[in-house]
């Protein structure tokens, strides 16, 4: 029983999740050494609820959370672990349920698996598979990292051109066992193997048997080249709405299929490496090490140093100003920070747009032209207000003059440089997202202290 006197045993097992009950009921069963109760609270979570409790608590636990509720263990939860723990938790459970967690995966799914861990535990993982799979696993390790060759599984349903539906629908009864765990096309195939297009499972029983598989084919069927990169697998899959495609190799043979599943974690993985190479985290996890963490922060703390220290040194080159005119240290900072936000928003429209293709060399320049417009209509409209403000707070006309251009130039500056950088590294094979941040900063910074400087020293002086 729980403090509000509900059992988390007792509730709908629809709705069971790992909420804050949940959570605290499994640490209680773990510290009293309770398997039975583990194992009740365990059986209903999804294996993605088991794998986020296994990365939210210690190494500690984590080993007793193994040790206690290892029978409930299944190959699932492997695949929805962080990386950052694989190893551990591979490392910790017994062999027998190591091997059986690892055979209830697809191919796919323990390629995604074991492609990262350390020698010691891909063995481990390969002697567990049988003959068949670590044959295919093996194969599929020997294509590039990061391309539709690791991304895709070997298990197909795939039918002769000359079959008709009956003949498929017998063939999907008679070989129940050899079937993927989840496909949502049959593949049709011409003598060489080399697929023509599919058929929709949906489509496939509403037909009548006598038809021809070559006559209820797919519109919306594409091949995926096994060395395609899989961030431009899943842009396919987005960008022309597939569930699942067939991969092929050199010769155009068929030899694996990729899922929308898949497609989508690849898509999500993209956008998630974005948003913390924008901060520049790197590709880090809550489950990472301090060492590890500090290890990937650094180098950009250090980036940003330097362009803080070059900033200075242009705010150094205005100190005789500045010294007579106290009212610019105080309003600096003003210029500096807008024209670091409107670069923000510029740059991470353009990182987004370039991630899904839609910003192109054809309408490069007309995106650059609208972010300066915009950068001059929000820089005009904030001239005015700090131009009052200057005026009112240190009574100096021409100081609310030179603040208002100094932000017109600045948030002009900002919209240009927000697409122009990332662009620009893109072009020259620079992830966008990795670096535009700090060049994007360092841009604006020393724009807007030297426009505001700059002009205080030409009109006030």
């Amino acid at each position: 029983m729980t403090e509000n006197g509900i059992d988390p045993i007792e509730q709908d097992d629809d709705d069971y999740t790992l909420d804050g009950r949940t959570f605290s009921a499994i640490r209680i069963a773990v510290a009293a050494g309770d398997s039975e109760r583990l194992g009740k609270l365990l059986e209903p979570l999804h294996p993605a609820d088991i794998a986020d409790l296994l990365e939210q608590v210690d190494s500690a636990h984590r080993r007793e959370i193994l040790f206690l509720g290892a029978k409930f263990f299944d190959g699932e939860i492997l695949s929805e672990l962080d990386e950052g723990i694989r190893e551990e938790v591979i490392e910790f459970l017994p062999k027998e349920v190591l091997d059986e967690a690892v055979r209830e995966l697809e191919t796919d799914d323990v390629v995604d698996l074991v492609e990262d861990l350390e020698q010691p535990q891909q063995s481990a993982i390969l002697d567990a598979l049988e003959d068949a799979d670590r044959v295919a696993v093996e194969q599929a390790l020997t294509y590039p990292e990061y391309s539709a060759g690791r991304l895709m599984q070997r298990e197909v349903v795939a039918a002769p051109e000359h079959w008709n539906v009956g003949n498929a629908i017998d063939h999907l009864r008679n070989n129940k066992k050899e079937l993927p765990e989840q496909f949502y096309h049959i593949f049709v195939v011409d003598p060489k193997m080399q697929p023509i297009g599919y058929v929709t499972l949906g489509k496939l029983l509403s037909t009548k048997r006598s038809v021809p598989m070559t006559e209820i084919l797919e519109d919306s069927f594409r091949v995926i080249p096994v060395l395609q990169p899989e961030a431009d697998v899943a842009y396919a899959f987005n960008q022309y709405h597939l569930i699942s495609a067939p991969v092929v190799d050199d010769g155009g043979r068929l030899i694996g299929m990729i899922t929308i599943d898949d497609a989508m974690a690849v898509l999500d993985e993209e956008h998630e490496e974005d948003i913390m190479r924008l901060a520049g985290v790197g590709e880090g996890s809550l489950s990472d090490r301090v060492i590890e963490t500090t290890r990937q922060r650094f180098p950009w703390l250090a980036v940003n140093l330097v362009t803080a220290i070059l900033a200075s040194l242009v705010i150094a080159q205005f100190e005789a100003t500045i010294a007579q005119f106290v009212a610019l240290a105080v309003l600096m900072p003003i210029v500096a920070s807008m024209g670091g936000n409107a670069g923000t928003q510029s740059l991470t429209v353009a990182v987004r747009a370039i991630a899904t293709k839609d910003l192109t060399p054809s309408n490069v320049w007309r995106v650059v032209r609208r972010e300066a417009l915009v950068g001059l209509v929000n820089g005009l409209i904030f001239a005015v207000v700090m131009g009052v403000v200057g005026v009112l707070w240190f009574g100096t006309p021409m100081l609310g003059v030179v603040i208002a251009v100094a932000m017109v130039i600045n948030l002009v500056v900002a919209g240009l440089a927000g697409i122009l950088v990332p662009v620009t590294l893109d072009r020259i094979g620079v992830d966008p997202a990795l670096a535009s941040g700090a060049f994007v900063t360092t841009v604006t910074d020393v724009v807007g202290f030297f426009a505001f400087l700059g002009l205080a020293g030409a009109v006030l002086l």
